[in-house]
Parts: structure tokens; sequence; C-alpha cells
């Protein structure tokens, strides 16, 4: 299994900075998520590791071998790095065993090596070797490029944005599909997406970008639950952001007095819930609930979001409840939070800093 470092990495265009100092540690047959926003520099990042473009500082290292470094640049086709495209980028001349031994030596093409196991391990039927990629749906051609990739035996593949084309169900088909075959395969992965979600679910760890930096780095369940800073919270999910003063390890908001998840500066803090910690009821029958109303509701199938107005306050917060059991607007509920939140202290000026919480790598904040 192969290991990817990457330290110290910067590129700009036209002196405009799109990566800048650039640090990042992949493991082994794990899969890193590159999660971030339209110009965080994810596809810089991407062609940077190819080959495609040609790095200004830092170094970058793959199973041991420096492929990019002050003065040296090894050609993408020295790199053996697999890659799935947006689109898949399919041959539509060749059939779908002519596209996966493209890259093979002629006497491996001809033969079609391994065309039937690769088919096997993306979840195709062999039968489907014989087919232009025009006849398959958009997420069987998606698999097709993985299986195109992977035929290479490559030390890293790279997959960039590749099931943003597809419908939701189809999307969730796919990645769960490619995400077994990566793993079946012992690939070293990343995956760059500004989906959150695909961040999530396809990520041993996510690594957050944010304007050309690294601003958070955790497996996905610590980066949903402890972000780094009040937008990345905003970023990845939604939340309620309140008001709230920290005192030991509680915060204390509109909503009650919430223990914290990791400890924080005492004083001023920002509290982050997130809508499925908000509870609602008919009565207050749960310790500390409050009074709100509900404005609106977006139903969403399983679930539903819920605009609610704090009565005592005035403050509007979402909620995300059973879509079977949303209230009707304007009703009368009773909320309260369950769980643990994370609060980002203010400093004077109102300023907000980050906690240093533990199982994350911080780099940046607010």
């Amino acid at each position: 299994m192969t290991e990817v470092h990457i330290e110290g990495l910067s590129k700009a265009f036209d002196g405009r900075p799109v990566l800048s100092e650039f640090n990042l540690d992949i493991a082994g047959g794990s899969v890193m998520a590159i999660l971030g926003p339209s110009g965080s520099g994810k596809t810089t990042l991407l062609r940077l590791l190819c080959g495609f473009e040609r790095a200004q500082a830092g170094t970058i290292q793959i199973g041991g071998r420096t492929v990019s470094a002050p003065g040296l640049h090894m050609p993408p086709e020295q790199r053996r790095i697999g890659y799935v495209a947006q689109e898949g980028a399919l041959f539509p001349h060749l059939s779908v065993a002519d596209n996966i031994v493209f890259g093979l030596p002629r006497t491996q093409r001809r033969a079609h090596y391994r065309v039937a196991e690769l088919l096997e391990l993306v979840g195709l039927p062999a039968a489907y070797a014989g087919r232009p990629p025009q006849h398959l749906s958009g997420g069987e051609q998606q698999r097709v490029a993985l299986a195109r990739a992977l035929a290479l035996t490559p030390s890293v593949v790279l997959l960039d944005e590749p099931f943003s084309s597809l419908d939701a169900a189809l999307r969730n088909e796919t990645r769960q599909t490619v995400a077994h075959a990566l793993k079946a395969a012992g690939a070293t992965a990343v995956l760059v997406t500004h989906d959150q979600a695909e961040a999530l679910s396809m990520g041993d760890q996510v690594a957050v970008l944010w304007d050309g930096k690294l601003a958070q780095v955790a497996t996905p369940q610590a980066l949903y639950r402890v972000p780094a800073t009040r937008e990345l919270a905003r970023f990845v999910g939604e939340a309620v952001i309140q008001d709230s003063l920290v005192a030991g390890q509680t915060a204390v908001c509109t909503l009650g007095t919430l223990p914290l998840t990791v400890p924080t500066a005492q004083g001023p803090a920002d509290v982050m819930i997130r809508p499925e910690q908000i509870h609602l009821a008919v009565s207050s029958s749960h310790a500390g609930s409050i009074q709100a109303r509900v404005e609106s509701i977006t139903f969403l199938g399983a679930d539903a979001s819920v605009q609610l107005v704090l009565l005592a306050s005035g403050e509007h917060i979402i909620a995300r409840v059973d879509g079977q059991a949303a209230p009707m607007p304007g009703a009368h509920v009773w909320v309260w939070v369950s769980g643990k939140v994370i609060a980002y202290p203010r400093q004077a000026g109102g300023q907000i800093v980050v906690s240093k919480a533990p199982l994350l790598s911080i780099v940046s904040s607010a």
C-alpha cells in the first residue's frame, strides 16, 4: 500500500496564490476526501499530484519516492497514478473492454488482460465487455472509468468530482460501489469533491481546503461533530449558531446549559448546535425545554427541516426531525437540545478563535 506525503506545497497563477504551504499525509490503502468550496484549490492540488502542473514550492512523495520538489518534476506517465475524471472520459469508438485496457502494453490490450476481473471488481457483469460506452448509464460509465484506472495497478487513484453529473439515487449507488472497489483493490485514493455527504460517506479522513490552505483534517465523524471554525461548521452540514457564555464544561445560551464536546476558554463564545440535536414536543415534559413557534416546514422525505422562532427571545433556529412527525406551521412546541456542543470563544473585539480539540488537526482559524 502506497503512502502519500505532501509538504509545503504552493502554487500561484498570475501572481494569485491558489495553494499556500499545503501539508498532508495520506495513509496507504485509505481514501482521503479533499473537501472545499469552488475556488478553494482542490483541482489544482489534483493536477499537482498528477504532474499536470509544476509546483512552485514544496515536495510530493508517493510511496517514499519524491515526484515533485525544487528542481524536480517527474512527468505524469512515470508517477503510476490512476485518474478518474468528472465525466469518465471514455472513448466512444472503443468497447468497454478496449477502454479498460487502453493504457496497457499491446499484448495485454489484445488479450483484454484482467477485463472480466476488473468488471466484477466494479460491480459490472462480464457481458458488458463488448458494449460501447454510450450504451451504459452514467453510473456504469464511471465504474468503467475506475476499472480503467485500476487496470494499470496504480500507486494512487485520483477521483475528480466523479459523481457530480449523476442524479441523487444513482450517485449514492455508484459511490458505494466505487468505495467497495477501492477497498477491495487495496488502493490509496484521493477523492476531490465539494459535496459534503460524498466526502463524509467515502473518506477515511477528510481534509478541508479553504482559500488554498488546509483548514482541518479529521475523520468524518470528528469533522462533523467538532469543526475547527464556525465557517466550517456551516459548510459541513447545517448549523445553529447562538451567543453563549462558557462556564466550566458548559455553554449557557437561550436553549439551555449545554455540555461541551471539548474544553474551551471561559467567557463569551458562539455555540454550534446541529439541527438534529434540537428536539420538539407538544408539552414541556422535558426538563429545560423552552417554547417556540413553527414558522415553516421543508419536507425532505425521511426528514423534515423545521424553521422555528423562540418565543422568549425572538431568535430563529432550525431543527431536523422525522419527516412523519413534523409539526404544522403555526404550531407552538417545546424544544430542547441533546448531546454535546462545540463553542468558539471570542477575544477582545468579538473575534472568534479556535479551541484546540483533540483527535483533530486544526491549522487555521476563522
